[in-house]
């Protein structure tokens, strides 16, 4: 197998597993970092110069929008899942197969989501029940950012084959390049051009595809077998069939867990605005703070791939110990913090007593319980680099979903009461993380890692 002297470099399946995996993960835990922080920006500059008729109106679609992009990301992560294994096994057919495969299955999606979006947008605003002030301005956004939706999906088909193969410094750099651009093109149209909301949504769809380019350039111009040669794009059955199996369980897991947060989300609106504007500053924060278990699963989930592909189950093994103990610890050190200066942190945010007391709320009960929420999250990507894509969509479905829906329907009809919404987090990760464990006993007794 040739993958260039750096490309080797780039393998989870030699050297010091430990230190692959953090500097893995550490690039990729500054790529979110920094998207975290631009996002803010580009909501400042709408609030700013457009008004709050024009934030509220980008802010609300920010639900439809997870939904559904969740759904295409899900699907690249399973063509990630599958690279990544080809790569730890050195099968060099299979990895060019996979790779053009992926590439094939994004462009379909690409065409797919934007038809979905730009057709179907104001149809789901109405069912979310979009008020008639900001109906025009949410759809208007939705049409644009749609629109030219194939440089997100095409983005994180790229950038997955890069990180399947243990590159995730380059997609850094097109990340920062990315929102370098976006800010500059939102104030230049938002605030020179008064473009209004399609502004800022074309400022978003210009850097989407200014990073997408970036990141084909990389694939189209490396010698690795990884690489991507345009005349070789199109859809090999066998992989196909591997990427779906792999990337549906994702897909739908990920539309799951955030239709279930749309239905608490209701049941929070139902206390009022100031209970929404401080769970929602809560929610802000707990957003940062768990960008590094999000880091830490891509990282985990590539570095099972790769050396379960290369039939290296106990250096796997060792990496799952390592990998959940150092994610469980780092996010119950942030969740300690936040426990600790939650007043402060709410405050940033809001001034406002009442808003202060519901965000602080929520923290002072969520944040001891961190490492459960880490651990479960840090499992389901493990579960996927181990081949069993299908176990964390049902523990998840079941524990975060069916029973978080199931308790607002009962318990939640006859006690209306904020603490509900407090401890129906707590309690679902709890239940998640238990059934992990005694799933990761089923399998070492099977000998699976």
């Amino acid at each position: 197998m040739y993958m260039g002297k750096a490309e080797d470099r780039n393998l989870l399946t030699v050297g010091d597993f430990r230190k692959k995996i953090i500097l893995f993960a550490l690039p990729i835990f500054i790529g979110n970092l920094f998207q975290q922080l631009y996002n803010t920006v580009d909501s400042l500059i709408v609030g700013n110069y457009l008004g709050p008729r024009a934030l509220a109106a980008v802010s609300s679609t920010g639900s439809y929008v997870f939904l559904v992009i969740g759904f295409f990301i899900g699907l690249s992560m399973g063509a990630g899942t599958v690279i990544a294994r080809n790569i730890g096994a050195g099968d060099r057919i299979q990895v060019e197969r996979s790779v053009h495969t992926a590439v094939a299955l994004g462009l379909t999606a690409a065409v797919l989501m934007s038809f979905f979006g730009v057709f179907c947008s104001e149809a789901v605003l109405k069912l979310m029940g979009t008020p008639a002030d900001v109906f025009p301005l949410s759809a208007a956004y939705l049409k644009v950012y749609f629109a030219g939706a194939a440089g997100l999906v095409m983005y994180n088909t790229f950038v997955g084959i890069l990180q399947a193969a243990g590159d995730s410094r380059h997609p850094l750099v097109y990340l920062i390049v990315s929102s370098v651009i976006n800010i500059f093109l939102d104030l230049l149209f938002v605030a020179v051009f008064h473009m209004g909301v399609e502004g800022a949504a074309l400022a978003t769809v210009i850097s989407q595809i200014f990073s997408a380019l970036l990141a084909m350039r990389r694939l189209v111009r490396t010698d690795a077998n990884y690489g991507l040669r345009i005349r070789k794009i199109g859809f090999d059955p066998f992989n196909l069939k591997e990427i779906l199996r792999f990337g549906v369980p994702t897909a739908v897991q990920a539309c799951v867990v955030d239709l279930s947060n749309m239905m608490i989300q209701t049941y929070i609106n139902s206390f009022g605005s100031m209970a929404m504007a401080g769970i929602g500053a809560y929610s802000k924060l707990e957003g940062f703070a768990f960008l590094p278990v999000s880091s830490f699963s891509i990282a985990m989930s590539t570095f099972v791939s790769q050396n379960i592909g290369a039939d290296n189950r106990e250096r796997a093994g060792k990496g799952i110990v390592f990998g959940l103990l150092t994610a469980v610890l780092l996010i119950e050190a942030i969740g300690l913090t936040m426990y600790l200066f939650a007043p402060q942190l709410v405050s940033f945010f809001s001034r406002d007593p009442e808003v202060i007391v519901y965000g602080v709320g929520r923290a002072k009960v969520c944040t001891l319980f961190f490492c459960l929420m880490g651990f479960s999250n840090i499992s389901s990507s493990i579960m996927r680099g181990l081949g069993k894509p299908v176990a964390p969509l049902v523990i998840m479905l079941v524990c975060w979903c069916a029973v978080r829906v199931i308790v607002l329907m009962t318990v939640g009809q006859v006690w209306h009461n904020i603490l509900l919404v407090y401890w129906i987090y707590p309690f679902t990760w709890t239940l998640s993380s238990v059934t992990y464990i005694l799933y990761y006993g089923r399998l070492k007794k099977q000998g699976v890692f």
